[in-house]
């Protein structure tokens, strides 16, 4: 399962169900995805295809929403 916890444009922000405990998310856009860390600090984890400007984009829409994402995180690996 991979519930998606933000649709912005072409970007979709989702978490894996069964992946490390570590706070991150996933992002996905038609030329590539990319999983940043939330944890200590938000930053990139792993890049697969997106341009540095769509990554520099992701970042952004996580830096704009992590509240949301910090409590969609909370809500899906309580404890």
């Amino acid at each position: 399962m991979s519930p998606t916890v933000l649709r912005e444009g072409a970007y979709r922000f989702f978490f894996f169900s069964r992946e490390e405990r570590r706070a991150h998310i996933h992002v996905s856009h038609p030329t590539g995805e990319a999983k940043f860390w939330l944890d200590p600090a938000i930053e990139p984890a792993a890049n697969y295809g997106l341009t540095p400007q769509r990554l520099a984009t992701a970042l952004r829409l996580i830096l704009e929403h992590e509240d949301e994402i910090r409590a969609a995180w909370r809500r899906h690996f309580p404890g």
